[in-house]
């Protein structure tokens, strides 16, 4: 569809189906990032508010149907490598996104993104979405309760008669079907079926009493409460954190925003885009107000690939997703209704459609198929994005210069690597 022939009709419509596809993330974020002890409600509220904020200034600035949310894996990065692993307060990790965003922007402003598009090699550009797929699905496994902890194996298969299993299980084949079905919104009608099982079944859910109930005054518990590790997440200990979101964000920006502007037509011959600037600035800027709000890093969602293909072809599109998340923000009620198995179908499902890049890399190479493995594989098994994002610079700059290809390094891949070997040495404390 041209641009010039789109019509507001279509564009809300268009605006209307994004918001479905995507707003499952009204529960899945708060529910991940309680895990590292934020508050429900306080999430829920960021959550809504974040979302609307960006997706409007996205719209106003570059007049793209492009809607922001929480991004996958940022929040689980956050909860499980910075808070779990790590040891820092949520606060802290809050104030890591805020200077990361801040960073993507600065780099925008001073035209150093191509830098940092040339530096990574595109297999291993590939290779942390796949990644980070693969970490969200294992979290979905473990709060659906369908892995459990093993003395004797790590990790095993969850007791499937268990009310949380079974919950999530219902949730899983209903989220399926209605994919198969090619149903708008099949992870957030997932969740809704998983939350009445477990409801009905159960009492896992808390289901409010009356629709009088479900509406509230947003809660504003995890706002600004980043400025409280500002100066802990400033510290040269967290620097390779910060980059590791930086690398997870701006890439997964590039690529969603060039994927879908492709569906859209947007994208030209020669691969560019018009107003790309604009669109990574905007995403820079989301991510720094999500840590301000407390909901994690904000970004820009391939999910608006589903608005495009509905006809959605301008701002309208992204400020009809707006509207609707900043109605979500008064339903707090209904958020902290959904038990955390409710919500593991949808990181499963979300898991699943990132693995599209692993068919990109080429396995028989060595120097693209290792760093890839090292990537993808530890990612999950470390239970840290950065790590695995670590070892596959590693290994791809030492591949280089086993073969005698030094020179041919990008200088910020060195930087990249040298950042990580000092973090994952074992003089940095940890």
């Amino acid at each position: 569809m041209d641009m010039a022939r789109t019509s507001l009709r279509t564009e809300i419509f268009a605006g209307v189906t994004t918001f479905l596809t995507m707003s499952y993330i009204i529960f899945a974020n708060p529910a991940i990032l309680a895990e590292a002890g934020v508050p429900l409600a306080g999430a829920t509220t960021a959550t809504c508010l974040g979302a609307a904020i960006a997706t409007a200034l996205m719209a106003l600035t570059t007049n793209y149907p492009f809607a922001l949310a929480p991004g996958m894996g940022l929040n689980a990065f956050l909860v499980f490598t910075v808070c779990k692993t790590m040891g820092y307060d949520w606060e802290i990790g809050m104030a890591v996104v805020v200077i990361e965003g801040l960073s993507i922007a600065l780099l925008v402003v001073l035209g150093l993104r191509r830098w940092v598009m040339e530096a990574l090699p595109l297999p291993l550009k590939h290779a942390i979405g796949v990644g980070i797929g693969i970490f969200i699905a294992f979290v979905g496994l473990r709060m659906g309760g369908l892995v459990t902890g093993s003395p004797a194996t790590c990790v095993t298969l969850g007791p499937l008669s268990a009310p949380a299993a079974v919950t999530a299980l219902t949730g899983l084949i209903v989220t399926v079907a209605l994919m198969a079905w090619r149903v708008p919104g099949a992870l957030l009608l997932g969740i809704a079926a998983a939350t009445l099982v477990g409801d009905a079944g159960f009492g896992l859910a808390r289901l409010p009493a009356s629709v009088g109930c479900v509406v509230a005054l947003p809660d504003h518990s995890t706002i600004w409460k980043f400025w409280r590790g500002l100066d802990a997440a400033a510290s040269l200990r967290l620097l390779p954190v910060v980059f590791a979101f930086m690398v997870s964000d701006f890439f997964d920006t590039m690529g969603t925003v060039v994927g879908v502007g492709t569906r859209g037509g947007f994208v030209d011959r020669k691969g560019q885009m018009p107003r790309m600037t604009g669109v990574l600035f905007v995403d820079g800027i989301a991510a720094s107000l999500g840590g301000a709000l407390g909901c994690s890093s904000i970004t820009t969602y391939v999910e608006s690939a589903s608005g495009v293909a509905a006809g959605g072809r301008r701002g309208a599109t992204a400020l009809t997703v707006a509207a609707l998340f900043l109605v979500a923000v008064f339903l707090n009620p209904l958020a902290a209704a959904v038990p955390e198995c409710a919500v593991a179908p949808a990181l499963i499902v979300v898991g699943f459609l990132m693995m599209e890049g692993v068919a990109r890399i080429a396995w028989t190479r060595l120097e693209e198929g290792l760093p890839a493995f090292l990537t993808i594989l530890l990612m999950p098994l470390s239970f840290s994005i950065s790590t695995g994002i670590g070892w596959g610079v590693l290994a791809a700059v030492a591949i280089e210069a086993f073969r005698g290809r030094a020179g041919r390094i990008h200088p910020v891949l060195w930087l990249t690597a040298a950042v990580f070997a000092i973090s994952f040495s074992p003089l940095v404390p940890r």
